[in-house]
């Protein structure tokens, strides 16, 4: 299958896009935050990580989130049936202020009728070298490991 074929359909999915993203972070006590999209979505930022999830989490989350849609719909474009898709992340941050991620260990877990390593290592590439936008939104410098598992 060329790589058209593959990717056909994938244009209107990124033109969904809005090319501005707004949000708000507000305040509500001790260092808890209330965080809420621009369509409405809310959710809680907690530096002390006991009534929501630190920011870097979150951003950790969301590098795992944008690879996932990207695999999922490159797999479903490439006639793959999913059974199954989870993606494990690990980060490793920086132990001194600004405490960033210096490396990020990525898991791609997926199951399906059809998928084969050809499938899924084109897949998770695509997402990774050219579609995710979280993954090339963050530092250049930046370790990222990225592996897939084929599940039976």
């Amino acid at each position: 299958m060329s790589e058209k074929t593959e990717l056909e359909g994938l244009e209107s999915y990124k033109e969904k896009i809005n090319p501005v993203t707004k949000g708000t972070v507000t305040w509500k006590e001790d260092l808890i935050f209330e965080a809420r999209t621009q369509v409405g979505y809310d959710f809680e930022f907690d530096g002390r990580v006991q009534w929501g999830c630190a920011p870097t989490e979150s951003l950790l989350l969301s590098l795992g989130g944008c690879m996932g849609i990207d695999v999922a719909m490159f797999l479903k474009k490439m006639r793959v049936e999913l059974r199954s898709l989870k993606i494990e992340l690990s980060g490793e941050r920086n132990p001194t202020p600004p405490q960033y991620y210096r490396k990020i260990d990525i898991t791609v877990r997926a199951s399906g009728e059809g998928l084969s390593e050809k499938k899924m290592k084109r897949a998770v590439d695509l997402s990774h070298e050219k579609y995710c936008s979280v993954y090339h939104s963050l530092r250049k410098d930046l370790e990222v490991n990225v592996r897939y598992v084929i599940e039976e």
